[in-house]
């Protein structure tokens, strides 16, 4: 459990880095709304994770199931987050930062015990 969970990470990190820079972009250039900055970040940095971690992490088929499965439920939060930031106008960074906290350790669970559990094959 601790090597697939110090995998999840890595792979993480990289999200991370991927989603912040997104929604930063997208906030400078083009809109303040803080639930679409974060679900275009979330967008790209979430297709790169989905398919790093079902290779590099859980060493699992990439599907069309699977796939819907993470986005979905993970995709559901960033727009919670989104718009939780919005209605008690919170700072984009504390919406980065709580977002990837719960990502980081629902998000682990979440793709363990269901998105990339063996009978999902």
């Amino acid at each position: 459990m601790n090597r697939l969970f110090y995998r999840y990470v890595s792979v993480g990190i990289v999200n991370t880095l991927i989603h912040w820079a997104v929604f930063a972009i997208i906030r400078h250039e083009f809109t303040n709304n803080q639930a679409i900055c974060n679900v275009i970040g979330f967008s790209c940095a979430v297709t790169f994770s989905f398919f790093a971690n079902a290779k590099f992490t859980f060493k699992r088929k990439s599907t069309i199931k699977r796939y819907i499965l993470f986005v979905g439920f993970l995709g559901l939060m960033s727009i919670v987050f989104g718009l939780i930031a919005d209605t008690f106008n919170i700072q984009g960074l504390y919406t980065l930062i709580s977002f990837s906290i719960f990502s980081l350790i629902c998000g682990f669970l979440y793709s363990n015990y269901i998105v990339f559990k063996e009978s999902n094959d």
